[in-house]
């Protein structure tokens, strides 16, 4: 149990890097969106469609095996965060765009007339709207960033299932090691839902369900 035990911190530090990875991508992303022109727009959908569209598996090694190649090499940490997370980031734009949509455009036809210019409208009155309307949906994503985050193994990433799969080619007790680890993947997803609970019921805008 011991190597299992340390798989974990590495999925854990795994599925937190890629989360933010994801969160800053995402963010970056849907501010060009909003605040530039045609272009931009047009730019980050197209991106974004990329990315969606690609495996999680076949970006991770084009980053990992093929930057190399060019001369850029890329630790496995920085490669899962430069596959997954932009992924997931990819998503949580899609999400974020969501959440603008639910803006109430009044408002910010009162700040136009306020003198506001379009970043400070960007800034001050949908970002943070944008924020508590997107929650559930970002806090979704990063569950589905800790059940890709096995991938890290194929890269040398000492997580829960590469120290699984060294565990059960030593005792030959594949099915109970594997039902442990999906015991522990089970138990940190509690974990992270009970602390996005926390998150959410703090910004929470009033009226709306919880998770």
């Amino acid at each position: 149990m011991r190597l299992l035990s340390q798989g974990i911190g590495q999925t854990l530090l795994v599925t937190l890097v890629c989360s933010a990875t994801a969160i800053v991508f995402g963010l970056v992303m849907i501010s060009v969106r909003t605040v530039g022109g045609r272009t931009s727009r047009w730019l980050v959908d197209t991106v974004v469609y990329c990315l969606r569209g690609i495996p999680v598996l076949v970006l991770l090694f084009l980053v990992y095996f093929g930057l190399p190649l060019v001369g850029l090499k890329v630790v496995p940490l920085a490669a899962m965060a430069l596959s997954l997370g932009l992924i997931g980031g990819a998503y949580v734009t899609e999400v974020f765009r969501g959440a603008l949509d639910s803006v109430d455009p009044v408002e910010m036809m009162a700040a136009e007339s306020m003198g506001m210019t379009r970043l400070q409208i960007f800034s001050y009155v949908q970002v943070p709207q944008m924020l508590r309307f997107s929650a559930p949906g970002v806090l979704n994503e990063f569950t589905s960033i800790l059940k890709y985050s096995p991938f890290a193994y194929t890269v040398g990433i000492p997580e829960i299932t590469k120290q699984a799969t060294v565990l059960a080619s030593q005792t030959l007790q594949g099915a109970e090691i594997y039902l442990a680890v999906g015991i522990l993947y089970f138990l940190i997803y509690r974990l992270l839902l009970a602390l996005a609970r926390l998150v959410e019921r703090r910004f929470r805008i009033p009226g709306v369900s919880p998770l």
